[in-house]
């Protein structure tokens, strides 16, 4: 709601008293151009900016917004920028201890001021993904008619949580995950502003690093973090704030573990390896090590759809499906949920049954073709649609499976030179036991024996 006079007294004593407010609350920018990341969403001319008052003028006023984007990507920030910086006037309601009561009193409240004095407001709904249907409804005519100009925020896909005529009256603005370099931005610009820790502690890269991959992309972790591990480092007299001060203050260990060195590859052979050895655990301790390092999921999606082709196989077809699911779902969701998808799969995969047949059958293929062991195509296999190919002998002689009762025949599909190589050896572990029976069937049926 607008403030009232305990607001107003809060909001004083925060000016004479920076330090009374959270690091992460004092280093909110002043103002659009301040703001870390989602460039994409700050050009001239853009919704954020009509809602300020930049280019707001002539016959179409500001649209109503709707701001999705993990949490700690800015959304509370750009709708603090705009009540610092829009000469309108401006309310702010949570989902959480508002409900249509509180709705109506504002759109109340804001029908007046516009009537009485030609002010226009702007409501900022934080959370309406926690807006019952109803709730919602009660919106529609006050920014149908645009007795306010909503900027609405949440974490959750507005297409399901966010009903349809709402969502056709607004923008939908998608905020991007922080990088790790907006976020170190953010960090400097904390240990050296006035508004933050003018400069009374240092961080060194060792310890940036380690804050960098706390925060994941989370602005406000980083800064809370932050400003944690500078009052402990202030409390011991410690002019830079150490690794192990870090570790200390967020209890949470750096891991050590370089994304773009030897680290890097040691840590993605180890779970793969483990995989393949079925030691569950160790593979989850390196996933977890993966995970808490900061490593893109995607390429540890990638590692174990390999290894699901490379090291099981048909011992378990399920194997290979499951690890394409869990690098779909994590290409769509990303950390931290991600983790729990890549869990799932590690489990799946470490404790199917193993094979590498696939593998060794497609590498003595490719070796014995390297060597030039190819040969042309039998003539009863190629082609023989196309005028003059029978002429040529192409097609003739080709007995079609599907006519014999057993639908198999047995002629001869390899050419000359490997007529008789055998590439997949199948195990008799999980699945592939019925594949080993199967090839066997089909090579005496097509007059061949196991060399």
């Amino acid at each position: 709601m607008e403030p009232d006079l305990f607001t107003a007294a809060a909001e004083e004593r925060q000016e004479k008293d920076p330090t009374s407010s959270p690091l992460a609350v004092r280093m909110r920018p002043r103002g659009l151009d301040e703001v870390v990341g989602q460039q994409h969403l700050l050009k001239p001319g853009s919704p954020l900016r009509r809602l300020v008052g930049e280019g707001a003028g002539g016959p179409a006023g500001p649209s109503s917004v709707i701001l999705w984007g993990p949490p700690g990507t800015g959304k509370t920030t750009l709708a603090y920028v705009v009540s610092k910086a829009t000469d309108k006037r401006f309310v702010e309601l949570s989902a959480i201890t508002a409900g249509v009561k509180e709705v109506r009193a504002v759109i109340d409240g804001a029908r007046r001021a516009t009537g009485g004095y030609g002010k226009e407001t702007v409501l900022f709904l934080d959370e309406i993904h926690r807006f019952s249907k109803a709730q919602q409804d009660s919106l529609l005519p006050a920014v149908e008619n645009r007795w306010v100009t909503l900027i609405a925020a949440t974490t959750e896909n507005p297409y399901f949580s966010v009903i349809s005529p709402l969502l056709s009256r607004s923008l939908l603005l998608t905020l991007e995950p922080l990088t790790d370099d907006d976020v170190r931005d953010l960090l400097e610009r904390a240990l050296t502003d006035e508004r933050g820790l003018r400069d009374t502690v240092g961080l060194p890269d060792e310890a940036a690093d380690h804050l960098l991959r706390i925060a994941g992309g989370d602005a406000r972790r980083a800064l809370t973090a932050l400003e944690a591990a500078a009052g402990a480092a202030l409390d011991k007299g410690e002019r830079e704030i150490s690794l192990t001060t870090l570790e200390e203050t967020v209890d949470r260990a750096a891991v050590k573990y370089d994304r773009d060195g030897d680290q890097h590859y040691d840590v993605a052979s180890a779970l793969i390896k483990s995989i393949r050895g079925s030691d569950v655990d160790a593979a989850l301790h390196y996933l977890a090590r993966m995970i808490e390092a900061g490593e893109d999921p995607r390429f540890i999606a990638r590692r174990l759809m390999i290894s699901a082709s490379e090291d099981i196989g048909l011992a378990d077809p399920n194997a290979l499906p499951i690890a394409v699911a869990a690098a779909q779902a994590v290409a769509m969701i990303g950390f931290p949920e991600a983790a729990l998808t890549l869990s799932h799969a590690t489990i799946a995969l470490a404790l199917a049954p193993k094979s590498n047949a696939a593998t060794t059958a497609i590498g003595a293929a490719l070796d014995d073709v390297r060597k030039g062991l190819a040969g042309p195509v039998p003539a009863h296999l190629r082609d023989g649609h196309y005028k003059g190919a029978a002429k040529l002998g192409h097609a003739q002689g080709y007995v079609y499976p599907h006519d014999l009762p057993e639908g198999i025949a047995g002629q001869q599909y390899a050419p000359d030179a490997l007529k008789d190589r055998e590439y997949y050896t199948p195990t008799r572990h999980g699945g592939e036991a019925r594949y080993a029976d199967a090839v066997e069937w089909t090579r005496q049926h097509l007059g061949r024996r196991r060399s």
